[in-house]
């Protein structure tokens, strides 16, 4: 599992990485959420990198 938090606002950046934060679930800075750790989500999270903080955690049903 990954840990997402936005640690920078998305004002001003271009629409394109607006989209993909919020198909990510992120709303507000400090907003985390936790996601699958699969290529489609790291693709996502490769694109924005510098808005974004990112922790692998243990998955719980393990």
């Amino acid at each position: 599992m990954l840990k997402i938090t936005l640690k920078r606002s998305y004002i001003g950046k271009p629409e394109k990485h607006r989209r993909i934060l919020r198909s990510l679930g992120l709303r507000k800075i400090g907003h985390t959420v936790y996601k699958p750790d699969v290529p489609s989500i790291r693709g996502m999270i490769n694109k924005v990198p510098h808005l974004i903080e990112v922790e692998e955690v243990p998955d719980e049903k393990s």
